[in-house]
Parts: C-alpha cells; structure tokens; sequence
C-alpha cells in the first residue's frame, strides 16, 4: 500500500485516485502517521457486507440484545386476593 502525504494527496487527487483504482488502497498521512485509507467502492462495499453479523451470529452472540432492566424478583405487589363466596 502506497503512502501519499496529506499534501501530495490534495494536489494530485486524481493521480491518488487512479492509483487506488489500479492498485488498490491507498494511505493518507498527516505530520507521517497514518490518518486515513482510500478504497475502491467495490472493496469498501465487500467490506461493508463482511462487517455486518449474520441473525445466525446475533442469534449466538453473549452480548445483550436489548437495552432494558427487568424488576427484581418478589418487589411487585400483587392485588389482595378475593375470598370465595
């Protein structure tokens, strides 16, 4: 993967992009670290897809799937009982 200085990717934006779309990612740089990739839309897309669980992989996930809090047990009052006639 290419690194383009921030600089270098504004002035020459659309050789940056041409790049990307021949060879693939592309990675931006401020100040010499890392600070952003350009994609192709194909790849970013893919890689959209891939991101995202299946129902299967919520269905088995540990974590909660609502964010609700249920009453502790024996606190709720409950109506008097009617006797029988």
């Amino acid at each position: 993967m290419q690194q383009w200085p921030v600089q270098d990717a504004k002035a020459r934006f659309s050789e940056f992009l041409e790049t990307c779309l021949a060879q693939g990612p592309q990675m931006v740089t401020k100040r010499g670290a890392e600070a952003a990739v350009l994609v192709p839309a194909d790849e970013w897309r893919r890689l959209q897809s891939a991101a995202r669980p299946s129902l299967k992989q919520l269905l088995l996930a540990d974590e909660a799937r609502a964010e609700f809090t249920l009453p502790a047990r024996g606190r709720a009052r409950r109506r008097p009982s009617v006797a029988a006639s």
